[in-house]
């Protein structure tokens, strides 16, 4: 009786928010179609795949590919660079965004219609013409910048066989083409503060930068921590075509540049080993759940409103 009757009371609430269910319907199945459905592939991870046995026909071998995976000498590589670049990218992209973003809010209506495009450009940009772009600059025989050290007499560098360079690279790569759109983000966080309470803080004396660390700050914190934790939830989950086409897939950068993302992509294209690819990707699938799970608990045990769930 108790089930019936709970079900019950979730019917009524249903019934009452129809029309809201039936708007968001076409998210619910395209989250359905697209990211439940194709979780049965999962077993891939565990067989070896052979094409004219299919995946239910091909045979069990349990954890074998992921023995295969850990006990490479790339697990190590991939794993260090996918946490510590994009945990690098979130930090400081974060960061900046956030100044832009209290920037922006200062400046008057016509300039920030300007630098709103300027720095919204990049975003849509393709990585494919970013790579290309990178090129053009850092190309050893011909590229901008070795052209522009030669000028002031310093020795070129081949960018491409010196892995020491490229997460400073990639960070300025990532925080050129990404910041405007995540600055966009907070600005836009900034103009719901209804502008009483900076009216308020003028009046008792308070200094913009005041201001900036009283109000607008702790106003828009919420956004700052959801931000965070879905940026951290995806950790694991680098930008493939910053990391493959930025670099160009050079062989000498690996030990910097390879991550999860170009190593299963990699493993398809050149061995072909389709379960030891599924293996990561599985792999970076259940990460990249933990960490979510466990910087919601670390958020909720200081702020519960500020929390995912």
């Amino acid at each position: 009786m108790g089930i019936f009757t709970a079900l019950q009371k979730e019917w009524k609430h249903f019934w009452k928010a129809r029309s809201l269910f039936f708007i968001g319907l076409p998210a619910v199945l395209v989250v359905f179609v697209f990211y439940y459905l194709p979780m049965y592939g999962i077993v891939i991870a565990f067989k070896d795949i052979n094409y004219t046995k299919g995946i239910w026909g091909s045979d069990w071998v349990g954890l074998h590919n992921f023995k295969f995976f850990f006990n490479s000498q790339d697990a190590l590589r991939i794993t260090r660079n996918t946490l510590l670049l994009n945990g690098l990218f979130i930090v400081v992209g974060m960061s900046c965004a956030l100044v832009i973003g209290l920037l922006l809010a200062e400046l008057g209506r016509r300039w920030v219609k300007l630098f709103q495009t300027i720095l919204f450009f990049p975003y849509f940009l393709s990585w494919v013409v970013v790579g290309f772009v990178s090129y053009i600059l850092l190309n050893p025989s011909f590229g901008v910048i070795n052209k522009t050290l030669e000028q002031l007499h310093f020795a070129p560098i081949d960018w491409y066989s010196k892995p020491g360079y490229w997460p400073v690279i990639l960070l300025l790569t990532y925080l050129w083409k990404n910041v405007g759109y995540t600055a966009i983000i907070f600005f836009t966080g900034l103009l719901s503060i209804d502008n009483s309470y900076y009216e308020a803080a003028s009046i008792d004396g308070a200094s913009r930068l005041q201001q900036i660390r009283k109000i607008s700050i702790p106003l828009i914190l919420p956004l700052i921590t959801m931000l965070f934790m879905l940026n951290v939830g995806r950790i694991f989950y680098s930008d493939f075509g910053l990391f493959y086409f930025v670099p160009r897939d050079a062989g000498m950068l690996y030990a910097t540049t390879d991550v999860v993302d170009t190593y299963v992509f990699r493993s398809l294209r050149v061995v072909g080993d389709l379960g030891m690819a599924s293996a990561a990707s599985l792999y970076q699938a259940i990460v990249g759940l933990i960490l979510v799970v466990a910087t919601n608990l670390f958020v909720r045990k200081f702020n519960r409103d500020n929390a995912l769930f």
